[in-house]
């Protein structure tokens, strides 16, 4: 006659409980260090805002706010500069010239009026370097075109 163990299937089934607890933890601790090791998005105050984007901007393709810096801005400097507003912040313009686009103190000019820009550069050391910057046509803009 075969005698059969009862107490052998809760034996496995214990130790299989513990076995599945410690690879639950196991698989909770990895992905938990993994979630630590990625880089984190770091919220800015004002004060370290215009420091890291110094340092951290790369080459951006966008549309922004343009204007003379001076007068629409509010931006302290000497006489009428072309600025750019991204991301709610200000910043003068290297590259480019407020006279490059028409006459700043027309009814529409910049020192009159905030326009859209498209733009192509980086910011270093707070001011917005342009490799590219062609203003958006503006439907108070006089057109060149006869018809």
């Amino acid at each position: 006659m075969v005698c059969i163990d009862f107490q052998a299937p809760a034996v496995i089934f214990r130790k299989w409980k513990i076995v599945k607890k410690l690879s639950s933890a196991i698989l909770l601790t990895c992905l938990l260090l993994q979630v630590g090791c990625q880089p984190s998005a770091v919220v800015l105050t004002d004060s370290t805002q215009s420091s890291a984007h110094e340092h951290n901007s790369h080459l951006v393709s966008q549309v922004v706010d343009a204007s003379c810096g001076g007068c629409q801005f509010k931006m302290e400097g000497k006489g009428c500069d072309l600025a750019v507003r991204i991301d709610g912040k200000s910043y003068f313009v290297d590259g480019s010239k407020i006279d490059d686009h028409g006459d700043a103190h027309s009814q529409h000019g910049m020192c009159n009026a905030i326009r859209k820009a498209k733009v192509t550069g980086e910011i270093k050391d707070g001011r917005f370097v342009a490799s590219a910057f062609e203003l958006v046509p503006d439907d108070h803009e006089p057109s060149n075109h006869p018809q």
